[in-house]
């Protein structure tokens, strides 16, 4: 009996050399046919006719010649990185950053604004979107994608704003008018995950395919990552650990009048600032509060045990119900409390728990909620772009 020859399979194997093809050229630089032919496992005619295609499709480039034994220069080929753009957005109360990128990855653009005179919050993104997308010197036609990274809760069917407690004017309704706005793919992310997604991409979280990231700054907040995905609940609140009931503070029963919730009064950065200063290191914020105990040595120990304790308690909560192998801190006080800090909450959770994750400081030092949003335009766009390129 013949095996029965499935339709389409030949392009399908074209699809997905192109995509290995293509890959490698994002991560190794340029290559020649011949190389590209040896890493993807391709004769060279297959290679050379992979380069010809992706070359005709706009998605790679000659960039220069490498020289070798007789005969011609060996041709070296590249992603183009013109081939698309994306914008990836950073929105909190006061200010909006964004920043533009080609499909290599590449930040091209990058500006920002205030927020704080304004209540059209359509017009802030479109501003800024815009500019950015100009100082890169892309046309915005090229821009594929769109991802803004806010506090608060996204729904995962529609994929809308539905509660942002420190965003009182981004409400319902608003990503269907960004994306009215501005013809393009507009996203929204809550701001804790992207951060999640930069911390696996280039931080701590590094090869890591189950893990929660624990956001302490003004707001406290979690994503959590399992089986390398981002993982936001029926509602989209999965994290929302600022609403834990814990004890020692007290439990609000209506949220909508946006009194501070329980785990929030207890390890917010206002409550870890009023902590240090009552132990003697009073600062401007509680990052600053946090490194000038560290700096005092053995006198900043009480403050740094305290924050500890404070903060176990969010994370034991997760951790014995998730059991995941590593907890990162991050945010401006995970952050600045360093491996001082991360040790005093992995000892803390160990001792009033069965579970014992390591907990670690956060490995990104700048803007990883822009850096999470520009990667998650970028994951998307590639899957579109590269996965066309056999028409």
């Amino acid at each position: 009996m013949s095996a029965t020859r499935l339709p389409g399979t030949p392009r399908l194997l074209r699809a997905l050399n192109d995509r290995a093809a293509l890959e490698l050229l994002l991560e190794r630089g340029p290559l020649t046919r011949a190389r590209i032919g040896e890493l993807t496992g391709l004769s060279k005619v297959t290679a050379s006719q992979l380069v010809e295609r992706l070359e005709e499709r706009g998605l790679v480039t000659r960039v220069g010649e490498q020289a070798g034994g007789r005969g011609p220069n060996a041709q070296l080929y590249a992603v183009r990185p013109g081939s698309a753009h994306v914008v990836g957005v950073d929105v909190d109360a006061d200010r909006v950053v964004a920043a533009c990128a080609d499909i290599t990855g590449a930040v091209i653009g990058r500006v920002e604004q205030s927020t704080k005179d304004t209540d059209d919050p359509v017009g802030v993104v479109h501003n800024a979107v815009v500019q950015a997308a100009s100082s890169a010197g892309a046309e915005l036609s090229s821009v594929r994608r769109i991802v803004l990274g806010t506090p608060g809760l996204v729904d995962p069917g529609t994929g809308d704003i539905t509660f942002a407690f420190n965003l009182p004017r981004w409400h319902s309704g608003l990503l269907a008018a960004l994306r009215e706005d501005l013809h393009t793919p507009v996203v929204f992310e809550n701001d804790v995950n992207l951060a999640a997604v930069a911390e696996a991409q280039s931080g701590a979280a590094q090869g890591v395919s189950d893990f929660v990231l624990v956001w302490v700054g003004a707001g406290v907040g979690l994503a959590i990552v399992l089986g390398g995905r981002l993982h936001h609940g029926s509602s989209g609140a999965a994290g929302e650990i600022g609403y834990l009931p814990v004890p020692g503070a007290r439990i609000p029963r209506d949220v909508s009048k946006r009194a501070k919730p329980a785990f929030q009064q207890l390890a917010g950065a206002d409550a870890l600032r009023a902590v240090a200063a009552e132990h003697g290191f009073a600062a401007d914020t509680a990052a600053d509060a946090v490194r000038a105990a560290i700096d005092a040595g053995a006198a900043g120990d009480p403050v740094l045990d305290e924050l500890a304790r404070r903060l176990a308690l969010g994370v034991a909560s997760t951790c014995v119900v998730l059991d995941p192998p590593l907890v990162v801190l991050a945010g401006e006080v995970g952050q600045a409390g360093g491996t001082a800090l991360a040790e005093r909450v992995q000892h803390e959770v160990a001792a009033i728990t069965l579970v014992r994750p390591r907990v670690v400081p956060t490995g990104l030092t700048e803007e990883p909620i822009l850096r999470g949003a520009l990667r998650t335009a970028l994951d998307a766009v590639r899957d579109e772009v590269f996965g066309s390129t056999v028409g």
